[in-house]
């Protein structure tokens, strides 16, 4: 529960100096500080410690606004308030059970001691494995309407931290990571990327969140943002020379402005993790902590779980998404095929991209609006049959939904696309906005699209209906508010091994991805590829891993939907298929056993309803051996356990589906040694013995 505290226990944990406009306030734990202050000119400013090591210096907060002075000084502190939260909540579905959340709060309200006397309130909120802070700006007669131009909340680093991190791209956040010094971030070198073509812009040296750094001590330290509503997306623009970050929202060509509100509101959260090994990082739920609690109560009309689909054959060239290629996947009988072959092997679900008319004009055309209408089957997809096939075998429709980056056109059918998932209970959608928006001149990542998407989210939850975004706005800990926004793209992911000229994604990629973009949320990845070398489709393209780390991806990457995208002629007669029907979705807890980023990371968690666990780990480019102690095993009991590991010679690239299946028994008392391949993986099932 919440509660004010005396001023005895106020100086316990807020440890106030004496002197004026010095204010303080610690983690729970004691080991991370904030301090803040004004300078003499009455501009706030802010440290942040870490057991007495400054991990960010003096950094200042302010606004620019249109046609109307800057929130920048003349501030006095007028009043001050502190209290102390700590519960337990549970999620619905998720990474874990029970989250704590558990957080000493300080609540600065300025004032201008200028004529105007405008009001800003900064509020701090310290976790144990960070800080979330951010700018409440209350009802007042000479703030109404609030024009920002640019906010400038600053992050001075304390030295030149190794980073990783992609560009700070105002529509699309498909790019491959970078790992570099702060001083040699170089996002402006990064526009012309010809796998992503005129879906990108990126306006200047800038970084998207989460960004994570490791500084020369082996301090890990990730910045982004939670609770992300009515306002742009932030970038973060890095000064090189002084190791400085600042705020650079996603701004409007149409309006000239970056966010447009009334008062009273709030920012979202501006949020650094920071933590003293790399696990933590992955371990934390501060992102979900600081959202609102669940307003849509009960979502069990939503299950995790897996999912087929007519969308790999598409990136393979076998076939296409409209009907006038001759070759159109979306087919009432390749459909029927998919929900047999998903019935037989214990797969809930199944995607159909490409089944309703309009794919002949929807991209490479200035003019999308109107192109789709969300309701009309081409002629040879027989929308009817397909769900009442899947129902008699047990098999849910996943609904799709191309926008092709019109929004406006896709606004206007929300209710109608809908309420027909709603008429055939369908209650998943994966969405997508390929291209630059209509109308041009609005971003991906503006106010106007962060709107846009979470109001069709919303909207969804009306009808029962949980969204899978894709070429999305950043996740923020949303889920926690609304629990039907289950996952979403947001990274570079598997279809790029399809098609990407520049070799598909390297071995580190999602050693990288588990430690900046999984933070932010759950990825809907698409793992599980067992054809990696495309021979008969791409043969210049493949997918730069062993099968094992495929396997164990569904353990690593989170999502509670998890596609099994290769064609089913890929799976047939192979024994390592096997983990994946076993593998579930929905998980009681969450171990992180080891890892550093880009390297490797080793992930366990439990099925929320078995007394089974599953283990998923995986490496970058180099072979690596790893010993896993299983205490986290229940005690007493024992567990049959399966392990699909690497083959004596695997490698990603000379031999990529040699795996290895070993089965035995153990208990927690035991430690496992596990032999990675180069690019490779392990993937471990744990049957609790009855």
């Amino acid at each position: 529960m919440k509660f004010n505290i005396t001023l005895a226990a106020l100086l316990l944990f807020l440890n106030l100096s004496a002197q004026k406009n010095d204010y303080k306030v610690n983690s729970p734990d004691g080991n991370i500080k904030v301090s803040f202050n004004l300078n003499a000119s009455g501009e706030p400013y802010c440290f942040i410690y870490h057991k007495d090591s400054k991990v960010i210096d003096t950094s200042y907060m302010s606004f620019d606004l249109k046609d109307a002075p800057s929130l920048s000084k003349d501030f006095k502190v007028a009043d001050v308030q502190s209290s102390s939260f700590n519960e337990t909540w549970e999620m619905p579905w998720g990474e874990q059970l029970k989250v704590v959340n558990n957080y000493n709060e300080l609540e600065l309200n300025l004032q201008e001691t200028s004529n105007f006397k405008r009001k800003i309130t900064i509020v701090y909120r310290v976790f144990n494995d960070g800080i979330g802070f951010r700018y409440e700006f209350p009802k007042q007669e000479n703030l109404h309407e609030v024009v920002i131009t640019d906010e400038n909340t600053e992050f001075a680093l304390t030295g030149d931290h190794t980073a990783f991190w992609i560009p700070g791209d105002w529509d699309i956040y498909e790019h491959l990571y970078n790992t570099s010094k702060v001083s040699k971030i170089n996002a402006t070198t990064l526009r012309d990327n010809p796998n992503l073509g005129k879906h990108s812009y990126i306006p200047e040296n800038a970084v998207v969140t989460p960004v994570t750094m490791k500084t020369d001590n082996g301090l890990y330290l990730s910045f982004h943002e939670a609770a992300l509503i009515d306002y742009a997306g932030m970038t973060l623009k890095v000064d090189t020379i002084n190791f400085k970050l600042s705020s650079e929202l996603v701004g409007s060509d149409i309006t000239g402005y970056k966010v447009k509100r009334v008062t009273p509101f709030n920012t979202p959260w501006r949020t650094i993790l920071i933590t003293e090994k790399a696990t933590e990082l992955i371990d934390s739920k501060m992102i979900l902590n600081l959202n609102e609690p669940n307003k849509l109560e009960d979502v069990s009309w939503f299950k995790p779980t897996k999912y087929t689909g007519i969308w790999w054959e598409m990136h393979l060239g076998k076939n296409s998404w409209d009907m006038a290629s001759g070759i159109h996947g979306a087919t009432t009988q390749n459909a029927k095929d998919k929900i047999d072959f998903s019935a037989k092997n214990g797969i809930g679900a199944m995607l159909v991209e490409g089944w309703n008319t309009g794919w002949e004009h929807w991209i490479g055309f200035e003019d999308r609006e109107g192109v789709f209408d969300f309701v009309t089957p081409y002629s040879d997809y027989d929308l009817d049959e397909v769900v009442r096939y899947g129902k008699r075998k047990g098999v849910s429709i996943v609904m799709h939904h191309e926008t092709s980056a019109a929004p406006r056109t896709y606004e206007k059918q929300l209710d109608t696309a809908y309420a027909l998932m709603k008429k055939y209970d369908m209650h998943v959608v994966k969405s997508g906005y390929v291209g630059k928006i209509i109308p041009k001149g609005e971003y991906h990542h503006g106010q106007w699209m962060v709107n846009h998407y979470n109001n069709a989210a919303i909207k969804a939850a009306d009808y029962q209906i949980a969204v899978n975004a894709h070429e999305p706005i950043k996740a923020t800990g949303l889920r926690r508010t609304y629990p039907n926004i289950i996952s979403r793209e947001g990274l570079r992911g598997q279809e790029f091994n399809a098609w990407a000229s520049d070799g598909g994604n390297p071995p580190e990629h999602l050693p990288i991805v588990a430690f900046t973009r999984m933070l932010a949320g759950p990825i809907d990845f698409t793992p599980g590829i067992f054809d990696i070398k495309f021979d008969k489709y791409k043969p210049n393209n493949q997918v730069n891993t062993t099968l094992a780390q495929q396997l164990a991806l569904y353990v690593v990457i989170y999502s509670p939907i998890q596609m099994v995208p290769d064609l089913a002629e890929n799976y047939e007669n192979q024994p390592g298929f096997q983990f994946i029907r076993d593998v579930v979705t929905d998980w009681k807890k969450t171990e992180v056993l080891n890892g550093e980023i880009g390297d490797f990371v080793t992930i366990a968690r439990e099925d929320r309803n078995s007394d089974n666990w599953f283990l998923g780990s995986i490496t970058d480019e180099n072979a690596r051996d790893l010993d896993i102690d299983l205490n986290f095993l229940e005690e007493g009991a024992k567990y049959s356990a399966t392990i699909y590991e690497d083959g004596k010679n695997a490698h990603w690239d000379k031999n990529p589906t040699s795996l290895n299946i070993r089965k035995f028994e153990v208990t927690k008392n035991d430690t496992l040694k596990l032999k990675l391949a180069a690019g490779g993986g392990a993937a471990i099932s744990f049957m609790k013995n009855k």
